[in-house]
């Protein structure tokens, strides 16, 4: 399973025990790829698993009752928030004019 052929412009080095490189040459054998091959992809899926992992966000039962009732539910805007909102629309009306 080789690769697309894509321009390459950076380089990624690693020292590793000749145990760990013969690991992993037998590995990339099984799969039919290059040690090269099979350290880019073995890479790119543990990058791209440890992105999902960290930016989705899982929610026990309680939490998502919890979530979904204040999406369908929210409480009224705080005092603060309606004065800030308040400011940006009159900042906005303004902006508007002036063009």
């Amino acid at each position: 399973m080789s690769m697309p052929q894509t321009a390459r412009a950076a380089r990624l080095e690693a020292r590793i025990s000749p145990e760990l490189k013969q690991r992993l040459e037998y590995a990339a054998s099984l799969r039919g790829a290059s040690l090269t091959d099979f350290v880019v992809q073995s890479a790119q899926d543990a990058a791209a698993r440890t992105i999902r992992e960290n930016e989705l966000l899982t929610l026990g039962e309680g939490a998502r009752i919890a979530f979904a009732e204040l999406l369908l539910n929210p409480p009224p805007p705080a005092p603060k928030a309606l004065a800030a909102a308040k400011r940006y629309m009159e900042h906005f009306a303004e902006a508007q004019a002036s063009e």
